[in-house]
């Protein structure tokens, strides 16, 4: 799973725009857009996102990684 594609899927989703995001997490839009980017993210920020989005990418890691098995 690539999370910054998945994060911007749920963000654009909930039709809220990257500014949102950005004001939420306390960053520029340029971070949001790095963010968007990354296929890795520290387990501090993706928490950050969840409770923002109201998502819990976790759950789907953990689903797709032992789906895998």
């Amino acid at each position: 799973m690539h999370l910054g594609n998945k994060i911007k899927d749920v963000l654009s989703k909930q039709g809220k725009p990257v500014t949102w995001l950005a004001n939420q997490l306390g960053c520029e839009r340029t971070n949001v857009y790095n963010i968007f980017a990354r296929k890795d993210i520290s387990t501090g920020l993706l928490q950050k996102i969840c409770i923002v989005l109201g998502h819990d990418f976790f759950k789907e890691l953990s689903e797709e990684t032992f789906r895998k098995r």
